[in-house]
């Protein structure tokens, strides 16, 4: 009887169910909650970041202060409109941790943000202002995410 209680103490390394999800570890609830902590503050980061593009850009146009069509609003405006979409990528990536439906943080969407990053970087660059070397720089880093982006979702292609 002791020798049963024993062996089936140590085999029991999952106790979940057919189709229950097995119980977290240690680490997994610490990187869980650190992801809800995160998930919290781009929450709220987002939502400051859409009332003041809401806020500027109403405020400006009613106002008329700003012209919808100059160069410098244009590039203003859309550039807080990358920000914002840059944050909900962010905030949606890290859902996939929260709850679980990925352990962790993939690849392929951390080099998309970075690109959406560098959209937003070459949107409100202006080009007067910018040297040679510091847009070819820009180009170069761009290519390189592109490339490596792509032999990522090549590999992943071939995987499935």
């Amino acid at each position: 009887m002791n020798r049963l209680i024993s062996r089936d103490f140590f085999s029991r390394k999952n106790t979940a169910k057919q189709g229950e999800t097995p119980p977290l570890t240690f680490y997994q609830r610490i990187e869980s909650g650190v992801a809800f902590v995160l998930t919290a503050v781009i929450s709220i980061v987002i939502f400051v970041a859409v009332y003041r593009l809401v806020v500027d850009t109403v405020g400006n146009l009613l106002l008329g202060v700003a012209n919808p069509l100059d160069h410098k609003v244009f590039q203003s405006v859309f550039g807080q409109i990358m920000t914002v979409m840059i944050a909900l990528e962010f905030n949606h990536t890290l859902q996939y941790v929260v709850t679980r439906e990925q352990s962790i943080i993939q690849i392929k969407t951390v080099l998309l943000i970075a690109l959406l990053a560098l959209t937003r970087k070459f949107i409100v660059l202006d080009l007067a202002e910018i040297s040679a070397e510091h847009l070819f720089g820009l180009a170069t880093v761009t290519f390189v995410l592109g490339v490596t982006y792509w032999l990522i979702r090549e590999r992943d292609d071939r995987l499935v």
